[in-house]
């Protein structure tokens, strides 16, 4: 409760938190998240990943949301041709952990992993702390300040994170945004609906729901 009351007395004086629901690997699951008050929806087109979707697929569960919507690929390739094919379907933005070069012609945002020194190349627009990979690795809250106090780019937090570790990390944190994708599943790639909500609502995100239907589902 202390966590909640510090949060949300810091979001009143202007602290906008975004929240990433990641490892979507269909429609409904985007939708609910969405209609739950997520800000962005993530996928993994990565081969190693048992959430790996296709480029197609991607496309499809864009789609299938609305325009205000974040979309994002998430990816550990390091194929320049790879990344040029998912820039085809122009997500907001490509996630991507290794120094693979900004597909020509990208419109969207680059996001970059730091490393574990806390470096990370110039050529991105927010950086990520991601040391899990969507393994359920708790993230290092000394290292996620560090690169914090030490970057003007927004750095979105990851790893490890869930309904009942979110809110102290956020309070001591601040982060631009939270991104889970293990600590909202049933199994691999398989959202519990519950669980977002308990997240977003853990996040300071109040679900809004415009057609029950859709949540149900």
């Amino acid at each position: 409760m202390v966590h909640r009351t510090l949060f949300l007395k810091k979001f009143k004086q202007g602290y906008n938190l975004r929240v990433k629901i990641c490892g979507i690997t269909n429609t409904e699951d985007a939708v609910f998240a969405e209609n739950a008050g997520a800000d962005a929806i993530g996928v993994v087109i990565s081969e190693e990943s048992p959430r790996c979707i296709t480029t197609e697929k991607a496309a499809e569960i864009f789609s299938s949301l609305g325009p205000f919507v974040v979309t994002v690929v998430v990816t550990h390739t390091d194929s320049t041709a790879i990344l040029n094919e998912i820039a085809t379907i122009q997500p907001s933005a490509i996630q991507v952990s290794k120094p693979v070069k900004r597909p020509e012609g990208f419109t969207g945002k680059i996001i970059r992993v730091a490393d574990e020194d806390g470096k990370v190349l110039e050529d991105c627009d927010a950086i990520i702390i991601d040391r899990s990979h969507g393994r359920g690795i708790e993230f290092d809250c000394d290292y996620a300040e560090r690169i914090i106090k030490n970057t003007s780019k927004p750095v979105i937090l990851a790893g490890g994170l869930n309904p009942s570790n979110v809110a102290p990390a956020i309070s001591r944190l601040r982060p631009y945004a939270v991104d889970v994708c293990t600590g909202v599943e049933k199994s691999p790639g398989v959202k519990d609906r519950m669980m977002i909500l308990e997240f977003l609502k853990a996040s300071g995100k109040i679900p809004v729901v415009r057609k029950k239907e859709k949540i149900s589902r």
